[in-house]
């Protein structure tokens, strides 16, 4: 089974929900004309990452973001993992990343579990405390953003309930390209699923975000690697080969879960 995902490298406007919504929707319209599946957006694409007023401009229940992306997931036919926004839920404010499928159904919800305390989101943002599983098109999907990269064992635990296709939205800086690169390469690799990593470029105040969205199949081969500067570019995954790749190093079967259970 063959799919075509579109990743929209966007560039965020810092404290603008409603030019970024409008953005979003003129790069999924671009992104459309490659016929994709799958549509996948950065990490805050409503306020960006992240404004000191982020509490006034978080989403209420999400009920924009979920309008906004479901409607146009329903008009177009496609599924969306639509990046991540501020919302805010009874009177605290997440970082959540909304799933959509064709018909604009959300089928998944997930909160950012680790908050990048080095930029002080600890103090922003509520952290989120689970994992998600969702199909699209019948692929057994998962997720985490930006920061939760860097916390392999989360994402083992969701590949360990079966995953075939996981996205990391993101606002990754430029400075630590190396590390985002590596890391989504090693989480294809050892967990053996396609990984779809889209960050966000431009600048936040001096931070310079990176770009370098990645489509990876299991083997870690770069099936696209966008650059620094916003971008839309299309890529295709093939499900079928997951099932002989698995079987040819299984490291599932070969697990030690008895030594090394954390």
């Amino acid at each position: 089974m063959k799919k075509k995902i579109a990743l929209i490298q966007m560039d965020t406007a810092i404290g603008d929900p409603d030019k970024n919504y409008a953005h979003a929707g003129k790069c999924m319209e671009k992104a459309m004309k490659d016929s994709p599946d799958i549509l996948v957006l950065p990490e805050t694409v409503n306020v960006g990452f992240f404004p000191e007023n982020l509490r006034e401009l978080a989403d209420p229940e999400g009920k924009k973001t979920q309008e906004v992306f479901g409607e146009f997931a329903a008009a177009h036919h496609v599924n969306i993992v639509a990046g991540s926004a501020a919302v805010i839920r009874d009177g605290k404010v997440y970082n959540t990343s909304y799933v959509f499928d064709r018909t604009g159904a959300c089928v998944a919800r997930y909160d950012k579990i680790h908050s990048f305390s080095p930029a002080g989101e600890d103090k922003f943002f509520e952290g989120g405390n689970s994992t998600v599983h969702f199909r699209l098109d019948d692929i057994p999907c998962s997720m985490v953003i930006c920061y939760d990269l860097r916390f392999p064992e989360i994402i083992r635990a969701s590949a360990l309930k079966g995953v075939d296709l996981f996205f990391v939205p993101a606002q990754w800086p430029l400075v630590r390209k190396a590390h985002w690169v590596t890391l989504n390469t090693a989480r294809a690799i050892e967990n053996q699923m396609y990984l779809c990593a889209v960050n966000g470029c431009g600048y936040a105040g001096k931070t310079k975000y990176g770009g370098n969205s990645l489509l990876l199949s299991p083997w870690g081969e770069e099936i696209c690697h966008l650059g620094t500067e916003e971008e839309i570019r299309c890529g295709e995954i093939d499900l079928d080969v997951i099932h002989q790749i698995r079987e040819s190093i299984n490291v599932f079967r070969d697990r030690k879960p008895d030594i090394d259970r954390i």
